[in-house]
């Protein structure tokens, strides 16, 4: 890629480079929708596909779900289920992809007519995915079919107990597989390794995109049968909000079929016909209509808190529910919950960070502390990776000795296949996950081993992953430039997310006017143009980062670029354009 700006070292010490070839909003005859077409190609379109991704939608993306392996086994089971008017259970995991997952399949199976209810375990008490004793227990209970969602592709001893029980087990999940799979009447997972090549590109679906493809297998299976003849078939496109919310808050690339599904059920968020999502809007100040941004760090945590700090079936309840006043209940308590779940964080984060300045540069950060929230150490584990740019691992360390550990990955490393391994080499109790995230249970006295293992395997792929790191540039703009119109106009190419990034823009040439640090680190700074004009710009949690104090320092006299994302600021009488930071390099 071609260097933009002459800037071969910033100040966070990267070169920038531009995504594609580049746009200068400063020359002559430029127009937004040339950007935009830019941007969709830069990020992996041909021109002929340009169009079908600035309006993403289901009709151009969605596959034939019988691609899927068990697909249509499980959708026949639970089209039986329906005809035979049987209680169906739905075992989720206690994040958003498990809660939304869950809630889709019981929306969907109660206006089939099923009395479906959701189970999700409780973190701290039952631990992660189904268990033996608890599938066991469902069936006791009444359950003539269990579908598990979100979790189960690693859960042989569960799954094996519940097959001597004569529990029918359907698991829905997108986690990677081993070569052998569970025991399970039907186990639909785009990452199984001896799945079909038509479905295999579909891996980076969250559980809940694969929990739609059933949803659509089990219409069409049931329309099939004639189920509908006398009776009104479920609009399964009204559950797209839900779909939308699990996708972008389980951080999955946001291309090909994961596009159409966050851009149409943004629009049917914006509808607010979910009477529970409403209320979470109501509860996160969010008045406007929402954006993929918003899925992730408003409404996503507060679903979150529930299975980290609170009662794991919060969000499930919150996303079934028909009542308004107890949406607005669940609603409020989740937003506290989601207070007491900041606080826990900043504790745990402050010293795991401190355990990672004094063990050095490895490869993985791999840091673990006793008495940790298990319910926190994923974020934890996020904002290290990012600090460090290295993949990072925090285990919590119960009072038996047992660890429990989230990781998350960099571009590059495949963090999850890693553990796997380690889990094989019988370096843990239990562990699985994905590329960029994974999750473990380790016992203490293995810990370092576990470090070791990772850094000798994974050694090579970081150095490769950070040497070439570099600051990707879409457009470059004069301090004006960044105004609302233009951010109105590169939202065209959303939704962004995770493998389908936001744009970033530099601006300038520019020099600091005023400088300062608010809030939980964050630096703020108003800047001024050669244009006469000035944004205001702000670097989240880099205050204390060679770029914040670069620019606290910075003398009136010393012009430099800033790059970062283009954004609404809505707080004040009317929207303005701010930039929020990534990077900055000095004018020579």
């Amino acid at each position: 890629m071609a260097i933009a700006l002459k800037v071969t070292r910033s100040i966070m010490g990267q070169p920038w480079h531009w995504r594609g070839q580049g746009a200068d909003a400063r020359e002559p005859g430029y127009r937004p929708d040339d950007l935009i077409a830019q941007l969709l190609m830069a990020r992996g379109c041909s021109r002929e596909e340009v169009e079908p991704h600035r309006h993403p939608t289901l009709r151009h993306f969605m596959p034939d779900p019988s691609h899927f392996r068990d697909m249509d086994a499980a959708a026949a089971r639970l089209a039986d289920a329906v005809e035979r008017g049987q209680d169906v259970r739905i075992f989720g995991d206690y994040d958003v992809d498990g809660a939304t997952s869950a809630a889709l399949l019981v929306r969907l199976l109660r206006d089939l007519g099923l009395h479906a209810r959701p189970y999700i375990p409780d973190r701290l008490m039952e631990g992660y995915g189904p268990s033996g004793e608890a599938l066991v227990r469902l069936q006791g209970e009444g359950a003539e079919l269990i579908v598990t969602v979100d979790c189960g592709a690693q859960a042989f001893d569960a799954l094996a107990m519940a097959r001597d029980a004569g529990v029918d087990v359907i698991v829905v999940d997108h986690h990677k597989c081993a070569t052998t799979l569970p025991a399970a009447l039907a186990l639909v997972n785009p990452n199984r390794l001896d799945e079909s090549e038509e479905a295999a590109v579909h891996g980076h679906l969250a559980a809940v995109g694969v929990a739609f493809l059933l949803g659509a297998a089990l219409l069409r299976e049931l329309r099939r049968r004639g189920w509908f003849a006398t009776r009104p078939e479920p609009r399964l496109m009204d559950l797209l909000d839900i779909v939308a919310l699990g996708t972008v808050a389980d951080v999955a690339q946001l291309r090909g079929l994961n596009r159409a599904f966050v851009a149409q059920g943004l629009k049917v968020m914006a509808a607010r016909a979910n009477i529970g999502l409403a209320a979470l809007m109501d509860a996160s100040r969010l008045s406007r209509a929402p954006l993929a941004h918003d899925l992730g760090f408003a409404l996503g945590p507060r679903i979150n808190a529930g299975g980290r700090v609170g009662k794991s079936d919060l969000g499930v309840r919150l996303l079934t529910t028909a009542d308004p006043a107890e949406a607005a209940a669940i609603a409020a308590e989740l937003d506290r919950l989601n207070e007491e779940r900041r606080a826990i964080e900043s504790i745990v984060q402050e010293q795991a960070e401190a355990l990672m300045a004094a063990q050095g540069n490895r490869a993985v950060v791999l840091v673990s502390g006793q008495g940790w929230h298990p319910g926190v150490i994923g974020i934890v584990a996020g904002r290290i990776k990012e600090k460090a740019g290295r993949p990072a691992i925090v285990v919590a360390l119960d009072e038996d000795g047992v660890g429990k550990g989230s990781g998350r990955s960099i571009s590059g490393v495949d963090l999850g296949a890693a553990v796997l391994a380690a889990r094989d080499m019988g370096l843990l109790v239990a562990g699985g996950g994905h590329a960029m995230a994974a999750g473990l249970t380790v016992a203490a006295g293995k810990v370092e081993a576990l470090g070791d293992f990772l850094d000798e395997r994974l050694a090579s792929a970081v150095a490769k992953a950070r040497d070439d790191r570099a600051l990707l540039i879409d457009a470059v703009l004069a301090p004006a430039g960044v105004n609302p119109d233009f951010v109105a106009a590169i939202e065209a190419g959303g939704p962004y997310g995770v493998g389908w990034p936001a744009p970033r823009v530099a601006a300038g040439p520019m020099r600091v006017i005023k400088a300062d640090v608010v809030g939980n680190g964050h630096l703020r700074a108003i800047m001024a143009g050669d244009d006469g004009r000035s944004i205001k710009t702000i670097a989240f949690r880099q205050a204390e980062s060679e770029l914040g104090q670069a620019i606290l320092g910075a003398p009136r006299d010393r012009r430099l670029w800033v790059a970062g994302r283009a954004k609404i600021d809505d707080w004040g009488p009317r929207p303005a354009a701010e930039l929020h930071l990534d990077d900055a390099a000095w004018v020579d």
